[in-house]
């Protein structure tokens, strides 16, 4: 249970947050405009930042139209969208507000990629798993949470659901590094890490981008760009091939 504790925390921040951006006073029109406009130009700089951090940017381009490719043939967001509409039919008698047809999938799709990929949601998920050490993850959580009472109280009743897939994800790393020294050195470990955290900013960029309705980016279905990355960055390393 130990190296799971910081993504329960985690999850708990994003279900806490999520009640409270439901039960406090409706914002208004302009108000709501204004504040997801801020922090989808927040998202947007945090996205860059993080993308900007690469050593391999063919690994980047590679990775992204590989992982797109697989994405479009899996129809992710297809899949996430169908989870997100399931979910609204299950709870739309309790929902404590009338929820618009798509706006549970919406609020789920969107919250969980803002939550889940990310270089603290890497970093943090491998450091609970290695070392025990949940500082990273506490202070997503600080963060996640403020984020979802933002997300719930504009996008609705679907973000609080964001918190199972970061469970899932985030316990997975952070089990999954328990064994992974087994197989990476120091230096395959630290570059995976490094290419993870830069397709999972340029993801986090396009996702501010449609925060921001400049353009409409399937950030969805380029998800697997992130194990693409993480595949080709550890042959790379090894082999030296690129």
């Amino acid at each position: 249970m130990e190296p799971l504790w910081g993504t329960i925390v985690n999850a708990l921040a994003i279900v806490l947050g999520s009640f409270l951006g439901m039960v406090l006073p409706r914002m208004s029109g302009s108000m709501r405009t204004v504040i997801m406009q801020g922090l989808g130009l927040a998202v947007v700089f945090l996205g860059f930042s993080m993308g900007l951090k690469a050593d391999n940017h063919l690994l980047i381009i590679i990775s992204l139209v590989t992982g797109g490719f697989i994405g479009e043939i899996l129809k992710i967001d297809m899949l996430l969208q169908a989870a997100g509409e399931r979910l609204e039919r299950a709870v739309k008698r309790i929902s404590p507000q009338k929820q618009s047809k798509d706006s549970i999938a919406e609020g789920f799709a969107t919250a969980t990629l803002v939550f889940c990929v990310g270089a603290m949601a890497i970093l943090g998920a491998i450091e609970s798993g290695l070392r025990n050490d949940h500082t990273i993850l506490y202070t997503k959580s600080m963060l996640d949470g403020i984020s979802s009472v933002v997300f719930a109280s504009t996008l609705g009743l679907g973000v609080i659901f964001s918190s199972l897939p970061l469970l899932t994800y985030q316990g997975t790393i952070a089990l999954c590094a328990k064994f992974i020294t087994s197989f990476l050195n120091a230096a395959e470990l630290n570059a995976v890490i490094t290419e993870v955290s830069s397709v999972g900013g340029v993801l986090i960029a396009a996702i501010g981008i449609n925060m921001l309705k400049i353009k409409n980016i399937n950030a969805v279905n380029l998800l697997p760009s992130v194990f693409v990355i993480a595949l080709l960055t550890l042959l790379n390393v090894r082999f030296g091939w690129l």
